[in-house]
């Protein structure tokens, strides 16, 4: 999986100041702007409206990703997360004949469970290919696709989405593939915009864990691993 920062709000934690601060004040954007240059003290800002709960004002902070090499079994859990916007490649339109197939760690490390997995995904490409040329149309050959077909989407979302996004699919409960590309994201989006996301990351960074009795019991070893200033690592 590969996961491109394809473009971003400029100066986010200025931009975030900027429209907070306009709430409270009758001065103009001008004006306003001349006074929250100094970078220390719009850091504070900014993280003063997370200790508050005022986050609206993150929603004027956009991030778009590129992401490549993702199954549509993770896809489909990925626009799950509605406040976002997606373009996908399509199987209408793309020859899906010279596609990857993504699998999973539990099945390529079992030599039966990849053997088995390998040789259904070979007939089921080989059928692909042959409706192909039967000149089927590429809409109706892909029926039989299955989930772990790679793909390639491109995802926008605000900065309060990407925090709620991440305190769910960073969580070790998540599945395996959406949260290591959480964490790839949370990585590009912590390097770009360092206040806002400094304590990104699974619920339980930052208060009880939220999954009760089907905790994983890690909390201790997700506070270490998310602690403001770490390297997100796998």
């Amino acid at each position: 999986m590969k996961v491109l920062l394809l473009k971003y709000t400029d100066n986010p934690e200025q931009a975030i100041t900027l429209a907070a601060k306009i709430c409270y004040s009758d001065k103009s954007f001008e004006d306003i702007a001349k006074k929250i240059d100094e970078k220390q003290s719009t850091d504070n800002f900014v993280r003063m409206l997370k200790s508050l709960g005022h986050e609206s004002a993150l929603e004027h902070v956009n991030f778009t990703f590129g992401i490549e090499g993702i199954s549509r079994t993770a896809t489909h859990q990925l626009v799950r997360h509605r406040i976002a916007s997606y373009s996908q490649q399509s199987q209408r339109y793309v020859s899906m004949k010279n596609t990857e197939f993504i699998v999973p760690e539990k099945i390529a490390d079992n030599e039966k469970s990849f053997k088995i997995y390998k040789n259904c995904l070979n007939k089921i490409k080989q059928a692909y290919d042959q409706l192909i040329e039967l000149n089927i149309p590429k809409e109706d050959a892909r029926y039989i696709l299955p989930n772990a077909c790679a793909s390639n989407i491109v995802v926008t979302m605000n900065a309060r989405e990407l925090l709620h996004f991440f305190s769910l699919r960073c969580c070790s409960r998540a599945q395996w593939e959406i949260r290591t590309l959480a964490e790839k994201m949370l990585a590009l989006a912590k390097n770009t915009a360092p206040v806002v996301f400094e304590n990104a990351g699974p619920e339980c960074i930052r208060t009880v864990c939220p999954e009760g009795k089907m905790s994983c019991g890690k909390t201790k070893e997700m506070r270490k691993k998310y602690k403001a200033g770490n390297k997100i690592t796998k």
